[in-house]
């Protein structure tokens, strides 16, 4: 019999887990001892917040980021494969979402091991749930290119795909890029095309808000410094 893979959400800052991971979930989480991880540091301190009962240097962590060659996923599956059910976990939110662990996941498809996703915080569906956009007919594109021409090129690609589709365009931004990606969002998009953002979403400074793009012209001190959700539609 192999174990199980159970897909751990976690929060999405710095708030206690209680308030945002139903008590099933941290009561998985809690009685694991194999983990595969995006960082060992934070995956701790997740751990420690959700009260697991063990010591921490007791329990069995691995990681698994952008920087672990895919040779080395299938050895992650060690403990599954020997009968113990392992935990997966992200630096925020869902894990394999925008996440590296999704190679995880994959393989254990492949081995035929059983895979639970747990219930917690997705950035990415608050924000469209909270948008006012089409929920409909939606695409995630993760990160945007980070220079330019290339960054102003890819936005104006998905207006056109928001209007040629009627679908929501979503993508995330790092803290310390969210204002300048607001900034080219406001100067690039025609004025009338809606902009959502969902920043530090869960916690107790969240910003959510929707506007026309031409309204969100110098703004971007609302997102600086935030990790951020954005959303484009009409």
């Amino acid at each position: 019999m192999t174990g199980t893979l159970y897909l751990i959400p976690v929060p999405l800052g710095a708030v206690s887990p209680e308030l945002c991971v139903p008590p099933d979930t941290l009561a998985v989480a809690r009685r694991l001892q194999y983990f595969v991880v995006e960082r060992a540091r934070t995956a701790r301190a997740h751990l420690k917040a959700m009260g697991h009962p063990q010591p921490l240097q007791a329990l069995h962590i691995e990681e698994l980021n952008e920087h672990t060659p895919a040779t080395a996923i299938s050895a992650l599956l060690a403990p599954l494969t020997a009968g113990h059910d392992l935990g997966l976990l992200s630096e925020a939110g869902c894990p394999a979402v925008a996440d590296p662990g999704a190679a995880l996941v994959l393989a254990a498809h492949r081995a035929n091991i059983p895979v639970v996703p747990l219930i917690g915080p997705s950035s990415i569906l608050l924000a469209l749930m909270a948008s006012g956009l089409g929920g409909q007919r939606f695409a995630f594109h993760g990160y945007l290119p980070a220079r330019e021409p290339a960054r102003t090129q890819a936005i104006r690609d998905l207006e056109k795909a928001a209007r040629r589709d009627r679908a929501t365009q979503l993508f995330i931004e790092t803290p310390y890029r969210s204002a300048v990606l607001l900034d080219t969002l406001a100067a690039t998009l025609a004025p009338d095309m809606l902009v959502s953002i969902g920043a530090d979403l869960s916690l107790p400074g969240q910003l959510i808000q929707t506007r026309s793009a031409k309204n969100w012209r110098g703004q971007s001190d609302a997102v600086k410094g935030r990790p951020a959700v954005f959303g484009i539609g009409t």
